[in-house]
C-alpha cells in the first residue's frame, strides 16, 4: 500500500481550521509526506473592500501581507511540533477554483479541511459548496471535526458492495494503515413491507432475513479479501437498519475516530451528485470523515 506523498490543507486561520492543519501535519509526519498549507483570499471579498475604500487602496496589500505572515507563522509552529518541510501558498480568487488548482499543481493525494471555520471552510465542509467541491475534485477529502491527539485507531467503512465501497476500503488502508477497519453493511430484505401487506407469513420473512444476512456476510468477507485485508486487520458489522442511521450510531458503538465513505453508492449513477447518505454522515457524525471521490465503475 503506497504512502501519501503530498497533502494539501487549506486554512482560514480559525480555531477549527487549526484542528484540520494539525491533523494534516500529523498525517504528513506519519507518511513521510510533504504538507502544503494554502490560504485563499476571496476575490469577491476583495472587490467589496475596494468598493468601500475607493481611492484608499493601501489597505489591500496590508491585508495580503498580514495573511502571508499568519501563514508562515502557522507553518513554523507546525514544523516545530511535527517536523520541518512544510510549504505555504497564498492565492487570490475563487476558493474552490484555487483549492483544486493548487491540488493539481502539487499532485495532492489528500485534501484536509476543517468542519467549521470562518467563512469558506464551513461552507466547503457542510453546505452546498461541499457538494460543488466534491463534484469537481478528483482528490479524497478529509473533513476534520476533532482535535488530533493521536493517529487514527479505528476506522469505520460503510460498504454497499459498489465500486465506491471498494475504493473507500483501499483509501482507509492507505490513510490509516495501522488502524483496525470496521466494515459496516446495513442490509434489508427487498420488498419486505410489500410482502407483509400481501400476507406473507412472518416465518417466511424471517427466513428471507436470514438469507439476506448470510449473503451480506459472505460478500463482506469477499470485499475485505479484495481490498487485501487480513484477519486481525478488520472486523465485520452487519445491521438490518437504515444506512444513514447505522453509520452514525456505529461510529459511537464501535468507538471509531474516522469514517471513510464513498461520495455516492450503488444506487447513484450520476457522477456529479453527492449521495444522501454521505451528506447525512458529513452533517451528523461526531468524528472525522474521509470522502473517497473515486468514480464508480
Amino acid at each position: 500500500m503506497n504512502s501519501l506523498t503530498h497533502i494539501l490543507a487549506p486554512t482560514d486561520f480559525s480555531g477549527p481550521s487549526r484542528h484540520a492543519v494539525e491533523r494534516a501535519a500529523r498525517l504528513a509526519r506519519e507518511h513521510g509526506a510533504r504538507l502544503h498549507l494554502l490560504h485563499v483570499v476571496h476575490a469577491g471579498a476583495l472587490e467589496r473592500l475596494r468598493a468601500l475604500l475607493g481611492a484608499d487602496a493601501a489597505v489591500e496589500p496590508e491585508l495580503i501581507l498580514d495573511a502571508n505572515r499568519q501563514l508562515e507563522a502557522l507553518a513554523a509552529d507546525l514544523g516545530g511540533a511535527h517536523g520541518p518541510g512544510i510549504q505555504t501558498g497564498l492565492r487570490k480568487g475563487s476558493v474552490l477554483t484555487e483549492v483544486d488548482a493548487q491540488a493539481d499543481t502539487i499532485g495532492a493525494e489528500l485534501v484536509v479541511l476543517g468542519a467549521r471555520g470562518a467563512g469558506f471552510v464551513r461552507r466547503i465542509a457542510l453546505g452546498t459548496t461541499a457538494e460543488r467541491l466534491l463534484r469537481t475534485t478528483r482528490r479524497p477529502l478529509l473533513v476534520v471535526k476533532q482535535k488530533a491527539h493521536e493517529p487514527y485507531r479505528r476506522v469505520l467503512v460503510p460498504v454497499d458492495f459498489s465500486a465506491s465501497s471498494v475504493a473507500a476500503i483501499t483509501l482507509a488502508r492507505r490513510v490509516a494503515p495501522g488502524a483496525l477497519v470496521v466494515l459496516l453493511h446495513a442490509y434489508e430484505v427487498p420488498f419486505e413491507t410489500r410482502m407483509r401487506m400481501a400476507g406473507v407469513d412472518t416465518q417466511r420473512i424471517e427466513q428471507y432475513r436470514a438469507q439476506a444476512k448470510q449473503s451480506a456476510h459472505q460478500r463482506l468477507h469477499e470485499a475485505a479479501a479484495a481490498a487485501g485485508l487480513r484477519p486481525g486487520q478488520w472486523r465485520p458489522c452487519l445491521l438490518m437498519q437504515d444506512p444513514s442511521l447505522a453509520i452514525v450510531e456505529q461510529e459511537q458503538e464501535a468507538d471509531c475516530d474516522l469514517i471513510v465513505i464513498g461520495k455516492h453508492g450503488a444506487g447513484m449513477v450520476e457522477d456529479f451528485l453527492l449521495g444522501s447518505v454521505t451528506k447525512h454522515v458529513l452533517a451528523e457524525s461526531a468524528g472525522d470523515v474521509l470522502v473517497s471521490t473515486a468514480r464508480t465503475a
